[in-house]
């Protein structure tokens, strides 16, 4: 007599599982939230490593930078496309601005930083066309494709060349 199928087990087998993965993951979280670990793909990010202590002041100004515009890009949904796009997307552009100040700052590589005063400088504008086009009762400054360009010019890449509509960097 068989009480539970393969695949009731299995389903149930991975359901503890992962709470337990969540319930630890929280428990270490809870003990020591700034010794958190970031890993995208291969490249670990960590603002609290010890062998680049030089380097700390602008990981920690970047890690605040991101933590900042990641909580901020979690909105609650309003029914209104354009206005959550807004939301969502003026965090984000600031998170750029903010971290292309940390490299105005700390930074050495003058290609670098004449790229770090243009994104500071675009990001701004675009977050203001952005907030212009969804203000209630206010002319809005992207009223056509042609206008919103206009208010945005494009942007040059690294190696001095027009960027079609975004930021190119060559190598």
């Amino acid at each position: 007599m068989v009480l539970f199928s393969r695949a009731f087990i299995r389903k149930r087998v991975i359901s503890l599982a992962t709470t337990a993965s969540v319930a630890a993951t929280s428990f270490a979280l809870a003990q020591d939230p700034t010794r958190t670990h970031h890993v995208r793909g291969a490249v670990q990010y960590a603002a609290d490593r010890q062998e680049h202590s030089e380097e700390q002041p602008f990981l920690s100004e970047n890690a605040t930078a991101m933590h900042k515009m990641m909580a901020d890009m979690i909105i609650k949904p309003t029914g209104d496309i354009d206005r959550d796009f807004v939301e969502m997307m003026v965090p984000h552009h600031q998170g750029a601005v903010d971290m292309a100040k940390a490299e105005l700052k700390f930074g050495r590589n003058e290609q670098l930083r004449r790229l770090a005063q243009r994104i500071v400088a675009t990001q701004q504008r675009e977050i203001a066309v952005m907030q212009n086009a969804v203000s209630d009762g206010k002319p809005s400054v992207a009223q056509s494709p042609e206008q919103s360009r206009a208010a945005v010019p494009q942007l040059e890449s690294i190696d001095g060349s027009a960027a079609d509509g975004g930021m190119g960097m060559s190598r």
